[in-house]
């Protein structure tokens, strides 16, 4: 057993009795390396990757790789969900040297952590194109030990490099609306307008896309835009990346038209697909979409639920050393678990397509043939919980049982806005339950946030907490999620959370000199290059992220502070997004916020039904204050039993009824 044992990361335990001689990312790995005059090793992966388990398989559980690592190298594993700062570094590294990333990745450091090779997977034998693994750590350590000062120059160069992200500087103009217009354009060239979502295979939900489609649907009533995410909606939601027994969605479909997922389930895939869908219902009205924003938060409320109401991170895509084969069946499957109910066997068999060749390996992935048609009958009901229930005795997925606080925080952000939307009680009690999980596990007793938690954490010592500091993207996730959850339940205490959060992002990571954030903060341990997180990815980037949240906080609380960090990153980062605006999807939701106008609402007063005319609709550009008062200029000279709108803190005359507050709402 070698030092990962007692990590927190359900990742590195894995590799805990590998042969390989690893050390968890930190000083004594480069102190051995410095002391052995070796390079270093990283590994970099997570839990639920498929093809970092084949390598680990292939390679580090083989005795005879094991030799020659731990003879050739210091060898480092990272659980790139727990430090995405280092994941970050890394994979520009790799994306610089080769053209292309993934996971695992591999990268060969110096001493002194500047990286000089890398790339992904590699087979422990040599075939199509790949070099063996063990057969690349003989080459590296011969250039290490005969090429030494070409090695230095290629990782001083790399590192140089590297430091650019940070570098960037905005044109100081502010952009308008016509930025989002460039953001549309872009998506219409790549949109495939047979099955949706844009680009070619592999596809990827790509859910800022289509929330930004949504938002100048709203602004401009355009029906094609609309469209856009309705086809992709429905397409994804009935191919076999949608769990149609037990709800949410794996990463990404392999092909084009959404049929063959990679199966892992993540949980910020749940979160942003849930608040799509939820706008969509908003919309659109349509019960289909509703449908699956129940299913996709009642499978994370079910199965990634964490002692206390935290949400775990990840299930696998293997069980039972097979990808996928938790999810699929065959016919005689399907008839077994229905019993003596033949209608619903038969019924479930047409309406998922299911054949006797299969469509995955021998077996059936359920999907919806027809696309679009999701709302179940009775019969297809009975046997898709008779299918479910079977399902539950079959070995399940690996589960990755961390908590991340980013990830935590766009979940509480979904389950606020959509505990609001449906006037779902549960979720509503669950969201609360959730923020007070995150300030008891993720926050510190010195006050400082924590990337992640793990159960066995539970009853350390406030020291164990000290390990993962957390990220700009970890704050700038929470004021979303505290502000969100302050529109919903209307008390003032999550107002001062979300405030408290968003000082400590600037407080932290702003950049005085050249504007934006920082991935970590001025207190975190010093990489090879201090980057920025400019891009949305899988997730909003942590620039996009804090830009939107931080104009939605300004929009309730007037603090000009966090409209002016909002504005100072739209500004960064305008230039980047006109030329790549498919890049940028969330910070141009931001720039839809900023450039406005935004309307304030006040409600004050227990009045419900109010409150529920503004939350019910789709409306990217309002923000609620109502319940118990706060320091703001919303609540100044306000009278009770009436709700105000308001522009810029300038108010309409008050209404006492829906039909006027609707009217209100829904004027120039």
């Amino acid at each position: 057993m070698n030092r990962l044992a007692d990590q927190t990361s359900p990742y590195l335990r894995q590799h805990a009795d590998n042969p390989v001689d690893w050390y968890p990312w930190g000083e004594e790995a480069f102190a051995e390396a410095r002391e052995r005059d070796r390079p270093v090793m990283l590994s970099v992966g997570y839990s639920a990757c498929h093809w970092c388990h084949v390598m680990a398989h292939e390679s580090f559980e083989d005795d005879e790789t094991a030799e020659v690592m731990n003879e050739l190298f210091v060898n480092v594993k990272v659980d790139r969900e727990e430090r995405p700062d280092v994941d970050a570094v890394y994979m520009d590294a790799v994306q610089a040297m080769t053209g292309h990333g993934g996971w695992p990745m591999t990268v060969f450091l110096t001493p002194d952590g500047q990286p000089f090779f890398g790339g992904t997977y590699f087979p422990k034998r040599g075939r199509a194109g790949l070099p063996g693994f063990v057969d690349l750590c003989r080459a590296i350590d011969e250039t290490w030990r005969t090429r030494r000062a070409e090695v230095a120059d290629q990782a001083g160069r790399l590192a140089e490099a590297l430091r650019q992200s940070a570098l960037v500087s905005g044109s100081g103009d502010l952009p308008g609306v016509e930025l989002l217009g460039k953001g549309v354009a872009a998506l219409r060239s790549q949109f495939d307008p047979d099955w949706g979502g844009f680009g070619r295979a592999p596809k990827f939900p790509q859910t800022m896309s289509h929330e930004l489609l949504l938002r100048v649907h709203d602004r401009t009533g355009e029906a094609d835009m609309l469209e856009m995410v309705t086809t992709s909606l429905d397409a994804m939601a009935s191919g076999g990346m949608y769990d149609h027994l037990g709800g949410g969605f794996a990463r990404y479909s392999v092909d084009a038209f959404w049929m063959v997922p990679h199966f892992e389930k993540m949980l910020y895939d749940q979160a942003l697909l849930a608040r799509l869908y939820a706008h969509a219902w908003q919309v659109t009205g349509e019960a289909r979409y509703r449908q699956v924003l129940d299913e996709t938060i009642g499978y994370v409320l079910r199965d990634l639920a964490a002692p206390g109401g935290g949400c775990f991170s990840a299930e696998d895509a293997d069980s039972e050393g097979e990808e996928g084969r938790f999810y699929v069946w065959r016919p005689e499957e399907i008839r077994s678990a229905c019993g003596d109910d033949v209608e619903a066997a038969e019924a479930a068999i047409e309406w998922y397509g299911v054949t006797n060749a299969g469509n995955f390996e021998g077996s059936n992935i359920l999907h919806r043939p027809v696309r679009g048609d999701l709302l179940r009958p009775g019969a297809v009901e009975r046997a898709r919980k008779a299918l479910f229930d079977a399902r539950e005795q079959r070995v399940r997925p690996g589960l990755d049982d961390k908590v991340l606080t980013e990830w935590n925080g766009l979940f509480l952000a979904t389950l606020a806005e959509a505990a609001a939307a449906t006037g779902n009680e549960e979720w509503r009690r669950r969201a609360v339950r959730l923020a007070e999980f995150l300030l008891e596990h993720l926050r510190g007793d010195d006050g400082r946030w924590r990337r992640s938690w793990h159960p066995a954490q539970t009853g350390a010592n406030p020291g164990t907490r000290r390990a993962n500091l957390a990220f700009a993207a970890d704050h700038a996730a929470l004021v979303d999620g505290f502000t969100r959850l302050a529109e919903l339940t209307g008390e003032a205490r999550w107002i001062g959370e979300a405030r408290a959060c968003a000082d400590a992002l600037l407080a932290l990571f702003w950049d005085d000199g050249h504007g934006g954030l920082f991935t970590t903060g001025h207190d975190a341990e010093e990489l090879v290059a201090r980057q920025k997180d400019l891009f949305d990815n899988a997730t909003p980037s942590a620039n996009s992220a804090a830009a939107l949240a931080l104009a939605r906080l300004a929009a309730l609380t007037g603090e000009d502070r966090y409209r002016d960090a909002a504005e100072s990153v739209v500004r960064l980062l305008a230039e980047p997004a006109a030329s790549h605006p498919s890049a940028f999807t969330h910070l141009l939701g931001a720039v839809d916020l900023v450039a406005g106008p935004v309307t304030e609402v006040a409600v004050v007063g227990r009045l419900p039904e109010l409150v529920a005319a503004v939350q019910r609709r789709f409306r990217p550009r309002t923000v609620l204050a109502w319940g118990e008062p706060y320091p703001s200029p919303l609540w100044e000279g306000r009278s009770d039993g009436h709700a105000y709108v308001c522009q810029g803190f300038a108010c309409r005359q008050p209404v006492t009824t829906v039909e006027a507050l609707e009217a209100q709402l829904a004027a120039p």
